[in-house]
């Protein structure tokens, strides 16, 4: 009898000519959103123009400190690379600068996990994955991150 089969690969991102900037940053080691250069504005989604005022955007990078929006603790195994995760939290991260973000919650399986909770950002690559994305793990409020400026 053999053992089991490999762990399949996470579903690999589109990358399109709107992310591009988004992925060229996390090779880089750095989180990068998409804001338009004229009003300020976060898009949720990286655009060529922005949504509200027609203005060009850019990459601009984000500290990586935040405070879960929201969360859901994922209990089926729906995607067959996270199958060994169950139970896993999928959190909705607001960052200190005003986008939101989703991603994984890593070492969390949902009991303690609680909207306002501060966490960091970090880029991991999954097993099988070409390239890393965005997570999260909880830090304690003495060990609030700051943005590098303060």
């Amino acid at each position: 009898m053999s053992g089991p089969g490999p762990v399949p690969a996470p579903p690999a991102p589109l990358i399109d000519v709107d992310s591009a900037g988004f992925w060229e940053a996390t090779r880089e080691g750095r989180i990068a959103l998409c804001r338009c250069s004229d009003c300020g504005a976060w898009l949720a989604r990286p655009l060529e123009r922005c949504n509200r005022c027609g203005g060009p955007t850019s990459f601009t990078d984000v500290t990586g400190a935040g405070t879960i929006y929201s969360f859901i603790v994922v209990r089926h195994r729906s995607v067959p690379a996270f199958a060994a995760q169950v139970p896993y939290v999928l959190a909705l991260v607001e960052f200190d600068e005003g986008p939101r973000l989703p991603g994984i919650l890593l070492d969390e399986q949902g009991p303690g996990v609680a909207i306002g909770q501060r966490v960091r950002a970090e880029l991991t690559r999954f097993t099988g994955a070409e390239e890393r994305a965005v997570a999260y793990r909880r830090v304690n409020d003495g060990d609030r991150p700051t943005a590098p400026d303060a």
